[in-house]
């Protein structure tokens, strides 16, 4: 099968996190435990440079992006080797259009199954300039759509915009991440209206990921088949990843049975949404993100710090309490139990 289908299937994707030491060094040891932690949980894949990554490993002077991606497919070909199911590997790639094709080659290069391409840098670009960029990197890799919410770095991308996009033969996958109801249902909207089923949804929604996955999204036509979202690639999913792969089976398991216990669902899906405020900072514009989702791992001893490539990132003035608040709340959302019966196999 492949990786194609196996994103049809529906896959917790977990955005991979950054480790670092107190000197902001890449720690191998932990960044490949973070990986097998993935594996284990159940994850059907990882995405490896993408905004949870941070960024900046693309600044030459820090020339993390190479060891980052090739240490991932290191742990992922590892695991495979020793008879776990394979993983698909996304790889973020963006930039102006030398550098994400660029981006491409390498992550090609290394055994990446697809590309998750941000037109962050591209902000001003025309519409048909935007497709020619996509064009041009679908020659050299598989992709993955990124709708990225403009509040951290993303643009609009009208209805317009994806029913173009979708005319691209290369295109696996779109992750939809405007947190935005109306931007989310012109995607699928698009989706429908393109005739393609063999391109897979993904939500990047951490403010409504189990409404996504359940939800039917309107047909092309009346009497048509619904669009639904597959699964997700999420930053909230590089923490307490074990349950967000039950979250999927249990969502999976609604849909065969017509809807039973969908209203649970969604009653767990509303505490995961608070969890994501604290975490992702949402009271601060989401300044403090990544460094609330690094706080969870720190906790569960996967991470040694918080630390972020640049020293003025952390968690911003009260998120502390919030990420308090959030695990004393939502204890059922944690997979602590799990991650400390196998911490220490991981960090070998």
């Amino acid at each position: 099968m492949g990786a194609s289908e196996h994103l049809r299937r529906g896959l917790v994707i977990p955005a991979h996190p950054l480790a670092l030491d107190a000197a902001r060094r890449l720690d191998e040891r932990r960044q490949a435990a973070l990986t097998r932690y993935y594996c284990a949980a159940g994850a059907g894949g990882i995405a490896v440079g993408v905004h949870t990554t941070q960024f900046a490993i693309r600044d030459p002077a820090i020339g993390l992006l190479r060891p980052v991606l090739a240490l991932a497919m290191e742990v992922l070909r590892s695991h495979a080797a020793n008879g776990g199911t394979p993983l698909v590997a996304v790889a973020g790639v963006c930039g102006p259009t030398p550098q994400a094709i660029a981006e491409a080659e390498l992550a090609r290069g290394l055994g990446y199954d697809a590309g998750l391409l941000s037109l962050a840098a591209l902000r001003e670009a025309g519409h048909a300039a935007l497709l020619d960029h996509c064009r041009r990197v679908a020659e050299v890799i598989p992709l993955f759509g990124f709708y990225l919410q403009p509040a951290v770095g993303g643009r609009v991308l009208d209805h317009a915009f994806w029913r173009d996009f979708l005319e691209i033969d290369a295109v696996v996958a779109i992750k939809v991440a405007p947190f935005d109801r109306y931007r989310t249902l012109e995607v699928a909207r698009a989706l429908a209206a393109s005739g393609r089923d063999d391109v897979a949804l993904y939500t990047g929604n951490d403010d409504s990921i189990v409404a996504d996955l359940l939800t039917d999204f309107p047909a092309a036509r009346p009497g048509g088949s619904p669009v639904r979202f597959a699964g997700g690639l999420l930053g909230q999913w590089s923490v307490w990843t074990r349950e967000a792969v039950r979250t999927l089976e249990a969502v999976q398991a609604c849909r065969r049975s017509g809807g039973a216990g969908a209203l649970d669902l969604l009653a767990g899906g509303a505490e995961l949404t608070d969890a994501n405020a604290a975490l992702f900072d949402v009271r601060n514009g989401f300044a403090g993100c990544i460094a609330g989702l690094h706080e969870v791992l720190r906790r569960q001893g996967l991470l040694q710090g918080r630390w972020c490539l640049d020293p003025g990132e952390d968690l911003s003035p009260g998120q502390m309490e919030e990420i308090d608040r959030v695990l004393a709340a939502h204890p059922r959302l944690s997979d602590d139990a799990f991650v400390a019966e196998n911490l220490d196999r991981w960090l070998r």
